[in-house]
């Protein structure tokens, strides 16, 4: 069924993948970003722009919400963009909690609300422990991405008391050959010096691209989805494992550790996210009847290069 969607964060990877998927099956997409004219050569011709700072409330924001019978909101600063700091850490805060609220408040007013709200989230709202397998009902974290992710999907309690359907993702490490964090990783196996970030024992909860847009698309069209959902792979494997096998299929070696110490100086606090990983289960994705398209990483890498 055709939809009107709003869609923040939409020069964003995922976000583009999901325009991609959604433009041609006749729906309606307006997307939300702070340039239109950057933007504009990244989408097809009849996807709607309207430009917002994310930090205050526009009539064009006002008025293309009240015509969308569904958001998706994916805005969000860059969480490894750079090394921590205050600062850096209060925009990565402001951009996700502050943005959700501050659009969460803004439909709150509107006569006309959309049908359904489908939030960004991440799933290092488990915190950095690295033993025990969390599905959607297991504990937040006490680390400070943990605590803004939770403040974040509580950002969307309000539309949930108004009747507003709302769904949060919480989205593990999206797997892209031209971005993020695998084509950062398959970078030093081209020159023969791939490997695993620190001791490579942590946990890797990877996303298909192709799967994490699938998931939101699955989120729109399934009425009976609310809540949090993992939008992680049903595989458990090891940052070192998966390396092996990026490795093996790029035909170079892969024991070329980063060390931890390395990464510490280049993001302080932020290596964290790196260095330590949780074995992410998606139980209710995968109960919504979900189908995962890459359920294993050797696929996945064999898709991606």
């Amino acid at each position: 069924m055709p939809y009107k969607i709003l869609i923040t964060g939409a020069t964003g990877l995922i976000g583009r993948k999901i325009i991609k998927l959604l433009a041609g099956n006749g729906n309606l997409i307006t997307a939300v970003t702070r340039n239109s004219i950057k933007a504009r050569p990244l989408f097809p011709g009849n996807v709607k722009l309207i430009e917002w700072d994310y930090k205050s409330v526009s009539e064009e924001l006002i008025h293309s919400i009240q015509e969308c019978g569904a958001v998706i909101h994916l805005a969000g600063e860059n969480v490894l963009s750079k090394r921590w700091n205050t600062n850096h850490k209060e925009k990565i805060y402001s951009s996700r909690v502050g943005s959700t609220r501050l659009i969460a408040e803004l439909i709150l007013k509107l006569n006309r609300k959309p049908e359904v709200f489908i939030s960004a989230s991440a799933v290092g709202y488990y915190g950095l422990k690295t033993e025990l397998p969390a599905d959607e009902t297991a504990p937040c974290g006490t680390d400070f991405l943990a605590r803004l992710t939770k403040d974040w999907e509580d950002a969307t309690l309000g539309l949930e008391q108004a009747g507003i359907r709302c769904v949060k993702i919480r989205t593990g490490i999206v797997l892209d050959r031209n971005e993020g964090a695998f084509a950062k990783m398959i970078l030093p196996f081209k020159f023969f010096a791939g490997g695993p970030l620190g001791n490579g024992k942590q946990f890797f909860p990877w996303v298909h691209i192709e799967d994490i847009a699938g998931i939101f698309i699955h989120a729109l069209n399934n009425p009976l989805m609310s809540g949090v959902y993992n939008g992680a792979a049903p595989e458990t494997i090891t940052m070192k494992d998966f390396c092996i096998i990026i490795g093996k299929r790029m035909k170079r070696p892969s024991f070329f550790n980063v060390p931890s110490f390395a990464l510490k100086a280049l993001y302080g606090e932020g290596a964290e996210i790196l260095l330590n990983g949780v074995n992410v289960i998606p139980r209710r994705t995968l109960e919504s009847g979900y189908k995962f398209s890459f359920v294993n990483s050797k696929e996945a890498v064999e898709s991606l290069l």
